[in-house]
């Protein structure tokens, strides 16, 4: 078994899916037909068509592929089109290369959208320095509260020892 590319009816990537180790090309896969539900309470039911009228009017989901995905493609999309040019080009005689079947299936705005720089999310050991740097800031700005209120006790202290107890001199 190995994996091959499933794609959509555009040629863009939808998942991988397993094969036979000997699949080779491209090959179709189609919808799964609406299931037909039963209702005892509806007088008309829907006919079942038969089998041989069921194969013809399915419809083409996708084409499994079996060409290899390069690397580097974001949203890959297997050109169908250049295939099947390939395949015409292959019945009048044998090819010396094969074409590039897959390109990306992104735009250049949506690229870059995905790899622009996101910010960095702080680590653990600096969300714990900002942490600090903000108790000592904090501690400074209660020790100075602290100082200013021990002087202001100190002076009202002094007032209140000038009042009790005028200049006894």
């Amino acid at each position: 078994m190995k994996a091959v590319p499933k794609v959509n009816t555009d040629g863009l990537y939808l998942e991988d899916e397993l094969v036979d180790d000997a699949f080779s090309g491209v090959v179709p896969f189609y919808a799964e037909p609406e299931p037909v539900v039963f209702e005892p309470d509806q007088v008309e039911q829907v006919i079942i068509p038969d089998e041989d009228e069921e194969e013809e009017e399915q419809e083409i989901a996708g084409y499994l592929v079996g060409v290899p995905v390069p690397v580097g493609l974001f949203h890959p999309r297997f050109d169908l089109a250049a295939w099947e040019a390939y395949q015409d080009a292959v019945q009048e005689g044998p090819q010396e290369t094969f074409p590039d079947l897959w390109v990306e299936g992104l735009s250049q705005e949506e690229i870059d959208e995905l790899t622009k720089p996101q910010p960095e999310e702080p680590s653990e050991l600096d969300l714990l320095k900002h942490r600090l740097a903000e108790s000592e800031a904090e501690n400074k700005r209660l020790a100075e509260e602290s100082n200013a209120n021990q002087l202001a006790l100190m002076e009202l202290h002094m007032l209140v020892l000038s009042v009790v107890s005028p200049d006894e001199g």
